[in-house]
């Protein structure tokens, strides 16, 4: 009995001993192992051997890049706002001997720091430029965190604010800052529409009135262009006529022709112009012509008697005129009878 109760506990033994001298470690794990309380080595992923009570694991890290939540904080602008800011930090261990041994805890460290500094890079700006600049804060407080995590063996890859909350009443002020701005802007843009439109009408009206004395001048062009083609035209047909008329009277009897059809056009004119007239003063040779038309004319037109009706009387006084002036007993003066006759 008592040697089962011994084989018992020399396989126990075993076993523990063999627990305690196997270790092996995950993917994207580390653990650093000490020797007599003194750092050793640093064991990677896979099959290790650890002497037992010799050697121990003191610390094992997670190399996989590490999510830590940064408590808010009031932060003051640089115009003096109180907004409570939040974020998250992104870091991984990068040499496990410097973070076990450089420091307590790194992640509480690292978050801390990640305070005071998003503090400090808030102080910096304004609160109207705090909600366009996150990139900036964040890039500035990454840098700060890396740089003062370098000795624990710590690599911050990035930080990202979550919320900036201001108080209620600069909302409220913010909100009527935002809505006066809208407003404006509406009323910018009203006006500058209605600006348009005056200057595209004003455009319009000009580009009306300049079509309107275009097409006027083009028609007074067109016009005249019409009235100088007639005038030309009118010109060159009395230049043929001319020289028709020219080449006929160089031709036989040709100037006997032009005598008697002026004589013609003369005698037709001057006959209208005594039928319309009721008074006339007329030389002796105009006398003696009417005299001549008066007893011709009837004879030739009409078939009726010489010197009846109102033409007639004229003839007659003509006649009676004519002779006077040319008798030469008469006792009228001399100085009005050959100036013209009476009718």
């Amino acid at each position: 009995m008592a040697s089962y109760i011994i084989s018992a506990i020399i396989l126990a033994a075993f076993l523990f001993i063999f627990y305690r001298l196997i270790r092996i470690v995950p993917q994207e794990e580390a653990y650093v192992v000490e020797q007599f309380g003194k750092y050793q080595r640093t064991l990677g992923p896979g099959f290790h051997l650890v002497i037992p009570f010799v050697q121990r694991v003191a610390y094992k890290h997670i190399l996989k890049e590490e999510v830590i939540d940064v408590l808010p904080q009031i932060c003051v602008t640089n115009d003096n706002v109180q907004v409570t800011v939040d974020g998250i930090l992104y870091l991984k261990v990068v040499d496990p001997e410097k973070a076990s041994y450089g420091i307590e805890d790194y992640s509480f460290a690292t978050s801390q720091l990640a305070q005071t500094t998003m503090r400090s890079e808030i102080g910096k700006i304004d609160l109207d430029r705090s909600f366009s600049e996150r990139d900036t804060i964040n890039d500035a407080i990454v840098k700060a965190v890396d740089e003062a995590s370098d000795p624990w063996g710590i690599k911050v890859t990035r930080y990202e604010i979550k919320d900036i909350s201001p108080p209620a009443t600069v909302l409220q002020a913010m909100e009527q800052q935002m809505r006066a701005e809208r407003e404006k802007r509406a009323e910018v843009l009203k006006s500058e529409g209605e600006r348009e439109a005056r200057i595209n009408v004003s455009k319009g009206e000009r580009e009306e009135s300049i079509n309107l004395s275009r097409g006027e001048r083009q028609r007074r062009i067109n016009e005249a262009e019409g009235r100088a083609a007639a005038i030309e035209l009118t010109a060159s047909a009395t230049a043929d006529g001319i020289k028709e008329i020219a080449r006929t009277i160089k031709q036989p009897k040709g100037k006997s022709a032009v005598s008697l059809r002026v004589a013609e056009q003369f005698i037709q004119q001057f006959g209208e112009i005594l039928e319309n007239a009721e008074t006339s003063v007329l030389p002796m040779e105009a006398a003696q012509i009417r005299a001549l038309l008066s007893a011709v004319l009837p004879r030739t037109e009409g078939g009726g008697a010489p010197g009846s009706g109102a033409s007639g009387s004229r003839t007659a006084k003509s006649r009676s005129v004519g002779s006077r002036s040319a008798s030469p007993g008469s006792s009228a003066p001399r100085s009005s009878a050959p100036e013209g006759g009476a009718s």
